[in-house]
């Protein structure tokens, strides 16, 4: 199994809003653009992806499929990851790890998932970062560690 996690963009804080209802900043925009250029994603096996429904991960996933030639319908938007625990978002991994996975959600999760069943640490994934992992092996019975096999950071990239 692969898994893809990607931590939403840059959201503004502009306007007086609901953490849940922030969309993107212009950075954020930026940064997605760079990050999901085609050149650093081979995606030749099929993904499942899945995102949480808050405005800035719904912008940060869609932004990823444009560039990809994804059915942006194919995401499916999902309260339940729109969390901040990694407890969470394991249990939706272990519960959606049927094939490989692309996962578009949020911090501390992403970074404390990663750190857990990751093989290096990683002290913070950062807006738009992606980590590529690969697990033998993935389920509510036996969660195994993975191996990071890609990391894309807008920082490495500008």
């Amino acid at each position: 199994m692969k898994l893809i996690l990607i931590r939403h963009a840059k959201s503004s804080w502009e306007y007086d809003l609901m953490d849940h209802d922030r969309p993107l900043s212009t950075r954020g925009i930026n940064d997605a653009q760079l990050v999901f250029n085609p050149n650093h994603f081979f995606l030749a096996e099929p993904y499942d992806i899945l995102a949480s429904s808050s405005k800035r991960t719904r912008q940060t996933a869609k932004i990823f499929c444009s560039l990809n030639n994804i059915n942006v319908e194919d995401v499916i938007f999902t309260n339940n990851l729109y969390t901040f625990d990694s407890i969470q978002l394991e249990k939706i991994i272990k519960n959606n790890s049927k094939g490989n996975l692309i996962i578009f959600g949020h911090n501390n999760a992403i970074t404390d998932f990663v750190n857990k069943f990751g093989n290096y640490y990683i002290e913070n994934v950062p807006t738009c970062g992606v980590v590529m992992l690969k697990f033998d092996e993935l389920n509510t019975f036996s969660p195994k560690k993975g191996v990071i096999i890609k990391t894309i950071f807008p920082r490495d990239l500008k």
